[in-house]
């Protein structure tokens, strides 16, 4: 009996390890798939983020120079800790060096200058008026000291602070107030419990000046990146794009689409985008252009605003596009009679094809900084062309039984072409102007008449 029970309690002893195996090996069999598609999301997610780090780079190697650039000035601002000299000289205070290396180095000259410039004066200003208002508390007496220091601080507090609202001052000077609130307030507030107050000043004035400086140096002398060139270059490209629509809508519009066939996935159809929302980026690199210094073909006081009304103009120009972009899907055009449209077919043509080879002249001209005689032919022509337009609309293009919705698409699509040509000829307005502000390059080009089908005259370079 006793080896019966012995026997009973191995087997089931057995019995029970092989139950907590299977039980193991089910869970591990449920648990493994979700931990291995875990891992493997993440691999996929690491490997897309540095294929995207990688694309930046590409697109702009500058970025991976100003990177540099910002460890190299970070790295020698360090020193001063570093240095037993210089951290004995400056101590603690060192830190406002590498501070403002961190907050004021920027990835052009004109953004790093202009922050430079604001922390240097805002330090240099709330720094004297901080020691004025910490000798006037100590007139008032200890119990009068911190009543007197605390309406000094509510006071430039309240008056900065509102005068951040002012647009333009906001637009140039933000930064400069905030810091003067900061250093005011601290060095005042310092000033209650620590009587070497010139001291303080002294010590955060002098590695601010360290640290915007060497922020300024490095970003001058190594690979410098101009605003002003940025933005130059960003006006010439926008023209450009819109140049590439306009000279192919004409074809891609009255041509009917085949079987299978997607206009949206044509590149030079959905170029102009980006010139819609350019205006942030455009008033932002106006604004640090104006901080630069004269470097190669810009001066010092160069008629930036001018930039920012040629971008202006032509994001209105955008617009028209936008609206033509849309009528070039089949749903649209199939409204359009296919009679109607073939009578205004070769004049909108010739408007879109002339107002976009203005619109790149234009652009090079800008590039190149030589007077845009060649846009002008171009506009000529666009305007000629125009008044044939107008005069096919007024002669009637259907008759009292031609159903309306055939007729408003044509007609909506040679309404806004006419707006382009308008547009056009506001931008090769405001391009001259510029080019006479700055005194472009004058080349005469080769020109010879010529005559259109309809017996128009028409200018065309030879």
């Amino acid at each position: 009996m006793q080896a019966f029970l012995i026997t009973f309690c191995i087997s089931a002893m057995d019995l029970e390890c092989a139950s907590q195996e299977t039980v193991k090996q089910g869970l591990l069999a449920r648990g493994w798939p979700p931990i291995k598609g875990f891992s493997k999301h993440v691999k996929t997610k690491v490997f897309e983020f540095f294929s995207h780090l990688i694309k930046l780079g590409q697109d702009d190697p500058r970025r991976v120079v100003h990177s540099l650039k910002a460890g190299l000035a970070l790295t020698l601002v360090s020193l001063f800790y570093y240095y037993q000299p210089l951290y004995k000289s400056f101590g603690v205070s060192a830190m406002w060096a590498v501070i403002t290396v961190v907050v004021v180095f920027e990835f052009s000259v004109g953004a790093t200058l202009g922050k430079g410039v604001n922390r240097g004066l805002a330090t240099l200003l709330a720094g004297g008026l901080a020691v004025g208002a910490h000798q006037l508390a100590n007139l008032s007496g200890r119990i009068g000291e911190p009543i007197v220091l605390g309406f000094f601080v509510f006071l430039q507090a309240a008056v900065s602070t509102f005068v951040r609202f002012c647009p333009q001052i906001k637009a140039r000077y933000d930064y400069g107030l905030l810091i003067f609130i900061l250093t005011f307030s601290l060095i005042s507030i310092s000033g209650f419990r620590d009587d070497e107050v010139l001291e303080l000043v002294h010590k955060r004035l002098l590695t601010v000046l360290i640290g915007g400086s060497t922020c300024v140096i490095i970003s001058v002398l190594l690979f410098p990146v101009w605003a002003g060139q940025d933005l130059h270059n960003l006006i010439a490209s926008n023209m450009e794009k819109l140049g590439i629509f306009l000279e192919g809508f004409g074809d891609e519009y009255f041509k009917m689409p085949e079987d299978g066939e997607s206009k949206e996935d044509r590149p030079f159809l959905q170029g102009y985008k980006s010139v819609l929302d350019s205006k942030t980026n455009e008033d932002a690199l106006a604004n640090f252009a104006r901080w630069e210094p004269r470097h190669g073909r810009f001066q010092f006081r160069h008629p930036w605003k001018q930039y920012l009304k040629i971008g202006a103009l032509t994001r209105k120009c955008a617009y028209r596009i936008e609206s033509l972009n849309g009528h070039l899907y089949a749903d649209i055009q199939v409204l359009a009679k296919r009679e109607i449209r073939s009578k205004i077919q070769e004049t909108c043509t010739t408007i879109s094809m002339e107002s976009g080879k203005a619109l790149k002249e234009l652009s090079m001209a800008i590039k190149t900084m030589v007077q845009p005689f060649a846009a002008d032919i171009h506009i000529e022509n666009s305007k000629s062309s125009v008044k044939n337009l107008d005069t096919l609309l007024k002669s009637g293009l259907w008759d009292d039984e031609t159903d309306l919705l055939e007729v408003v698409p044509v007609a909506t699509v040679a309404s806004l072409l006419i707006d382009v040509v308008t547009c056009t000829a506001e931008i090769a307005e405001s391009v001259n102007e510029l080019a006479t502000m700055l005194k472009f390059e004058v080349v005469e080009p080769t020109v010879s008449p010529e005559k259109t089908e309809t017996g128009q005259p028409k200018i065309g370079i030879s």
